[in-house]
């Protein structure tokens, strides 16, 4: 039997899925947790990964592995190889002023035309502008910028600081992948090509930059150990697990919300709000992200001190609309809206509407009134939708998936629980084993068509837009 392995980096933690190559059948699989924080220093990820290896059983008789990660980590490293500085996450905020320097630099469109997407305090190239500008010592000794599975699979590799690694700090090893690196801010999932326009403005230089490899293809091959393939982002990556083809939009509720289609156009968007990612498979992934989605059920049912599933049940037992209560979810800000400094509010509250069954819906179509929001840019940008693909924790939820077809008007497909993410990665390193997409099957635990309530989404609406942020 020959085995492949796919990891997940995520925000909170690393998993690792281990495959049968013919069958994707899961042989076995580890995990380990990352630290909290939006800031966060790369060796962490990479004892986590080694962690989770071991629980996972090793790689010793693994022919490939391939890492999908979290999307937008800034790496900052020197000439000997060193991190300079922890690493900013996607869901750092601080950039957002930069983001808005940069557009206002460059114009909405210009940038758009550049790199695919309008930058926001997510995106890399923001980071390393508030880097430079608050951080000017750190700024000068940047010598290579990379990404959190970029650095993995670099590590991984053998590569690193003298005394550390095997192979040394050797900084043009780096390699990265097209779905990653389109949304860094910088490169152009249109050509190819890394902009030097944009570094020339966020750095004044353009540093050692990963290597770009195409899916299916090796970031590093070994004679005595597993070859590396070269990986994808973590949205990328679920949409390769998932098998995700035309007609199918993928929606996840994990740390934070994504609703993403594949599709062979790229999209341009100067509004911001579409995200014109590359996918993990030679064509593009218009995305759109909130900041906020599962862990806003955690935070009510931990407010109203219930599990995930009795919170579900409550959501069930309220009317679509919960009577007129509106939960509008910027708990953390928001990306889509670009509101990083709003907060979250619950509105429409009444003496008879006041109780929990309706709180506990409020708050799930909250959570999916903001990604249906997106979908419909999407579709206005030329996606087609014939169903949803609901993904992440939450969307085992039975209250979730029932609310998720109601607003979203088509069929919600729920694929049974897995680490997507995982998958992804471990398809990436079957492709570039044997030079074929696998065609592994995905079973599903649910399918639900519920009756279309666009109320719903009408009444959140119209409560946002009462807030005028």
């Amino acid at each position: 039997m020959t085995l492949v392995a796919g990891v997940d980096s995520s925000t909170q933690s690393c998993k690792v899925v281990i495959r049968d190559l013919v069958s994707g059948a899961l042989v076995r699989s580890g995990r380990a947790s990352h630290p909290n924080g939006t800031e966060v220093h790369p060796d962490h990820w990479f004892a986590a990964l080694t962690e989770a290896i071991k629980d996972a059983g090793g790689l010793e008789d693994v022919s490939a592995v391939s890492i999908g990660g979290q999307q937008h980590g800034m790496v900052l490293l020197d000439d000997d190889g060193r991190v300079i500085r922890e690493a900013l996450l996607w869901n750092d905020t601080r950039s957002s002023g930069a983001a808005t320097e940069i557009i206002e630099h460059f114009g909405a469109e210009r940038i758009v035309e550049l790199t695919g997407s309008l930058p926001v305090a997510s995106f890399t190239s923001t980071k390393v502008l508030w880097v430079s500008r608050n951080e000017p010592e750190n700024a000068a000794r940047i010598a290579a910028v990379c990404l959190p599975h970029d650095w993995l699979t670099w590590r991984l590799a053998g590569y690193g600081p003298i005394g550390e690694s095997e192979k040394g700090p050797d900084l043009n090893a780096l390699a990265t992948d097209p779905s990653d690196a389109s949304g860094t801010g910088y490169f152009n999932p249109s050509t190819g090509e890394y902009e030097a326009e944009v570094w020339q403005f966020i750095l004044g230089r353009t540093p050692i930059l990963p290597r770009v490899i195409k899916p299916g293809s090796w970031a590093f091959e070994a004679d005595d150990r597993f070859n590396l393939a070269g990986g994808a982002g973590d949205n990328a990556a679920a949409g390769l697990g998932l098998g995700a083809g035309l007609g199918d939009v993928v929606v996840s509720l994990g740390t934070s919300g994504t609703v993403f289609a594949v599709t062979d156009v790229v999209a341009k968007d100067s509004t911001g709000t579409v995200a014109g990612f590359a996918s993990a498979s030679s064509s593009y992934l218009p995305l759109v992200c909130t900041l906020n989605a599962a862990r806003i059920m955690d935070s009510f049912a931990s407010l109203l001190s219930v599990n995930h599933e009795e919170f579900g049940q409550l959501a069930l037992a309220a009317n679509a609309g919960a009577e007129g209560l509106v939960v509008v979810p910027y708990f953390e800000g928001e990306r889509t809206p670009n509101l990083p400094q709003a907060k979250g509010a619950v509105l429409g509250l009444t003496l008879s509407n006041n109780r929990l069954e309706n709180l506990a819906r409020a708050a799930i179509e909250g959570m999916l009134c903001g990604l249906a929001d997106g979908l419909e840019v999407l579709l206005a940008q030329g996606v087609a939708c014939e169903r949803v693909l609901l993904i992440g924790g939450a969307a085992a939820n039975a209250a979730v998936q029932k609310i998720a077809s109601e607003i979203f008007g088509v069929q919600v497909d729920v694929p049974n629980l897995g680490e997507y993410v995982a998958d992804g990665a471990a398809r990436q390193a079957a492709w570039a084993l044997t030079g074929a997409n696998p065609s592994w099957e995905v079973s599903m635990l649910a399918k639900i068509n519920s009756e279309p309530r666009p109320e719903i989404l009408a009444q959140y609406r119209a409560q946002v837009e009462r807030l005028n942020f």
